[in-house]
C-alpha cells in the first residue's frame, strides 16, 4: 500500500512540474519572423540609428516599458522591453510601426501595431 502511494506521488510530482517547464522554455511567438535591415522602411532604420545613440526620440512615448501582454515575444521581466515609433510618412498621429527593443540588444520591428513581429536581423 505505501508503495503503490508513493508511486502515486512520484507521477503526481512529474506532471506537475511538467508543464512549468515547457513554460519556462517557450520560444516567441510563431508569429515572429526575422527581417535584415535593409528590408526594413528608411524610417524604421533611422528610429534604431536613434535608438543606438540614446536619443533624441521625436515622441514623447518613445522608449516607454512595452509590456508584452499578449506574450507575442520572449517572456522577460517587465521592464525588459521598451517600444519607439517609426514614422508612418502622411500619418498624422504615432501610426502603427514600432520598434520594440529588449535590454539583451534584440530588436524587433511591427507595422500593425504589436499583431506581428519581426525580429531584426544585423
Amino acid at each position: 500500500m505505501i508503495a503503490r502511494l508513493a508511486a502515486f506521488l512520484a507521477c503526481a510530482l512529474v506532471l506537475a512540474a511538467a508543464p512549468v517547464q515547457a513554460q519556462r522554455e517557450a520560444p516567441a511567438h510563431p508569429a515572429v519572423t526575422a527581417v535584415t535591415l535593409e528590408q526594413l522602411p528608411p524610417e524604421a532604420r533611422q528610429t534604431i540609428e536613434l535608438i543606438r545613440k540614446g536619443g533624441p526620440y521625436p515622441y514623447a512615448r518613445d522608449g516607454v516599458t512595452f509590456a508584452n501582454r499578449e506574450g507575442r515575444l520572449p517572456r522577460e521581466k517587465r521592464g525588459y522591453y521598451h517600444e519607439y515609433t517609426v514614422k508612418t510618412p502622411g500619418e498624422r498621429t504615432r501610426g502603427a510601426r514600432r520598434i520594440i527593443a529588449g535590454k539583451g540588444g534584440e530588436m524587433y520591428y511591427t507595422d500593425d501595431h504589436y499583431n506581428h513581429f519581426r525580429r531584426i536581423q544585423d
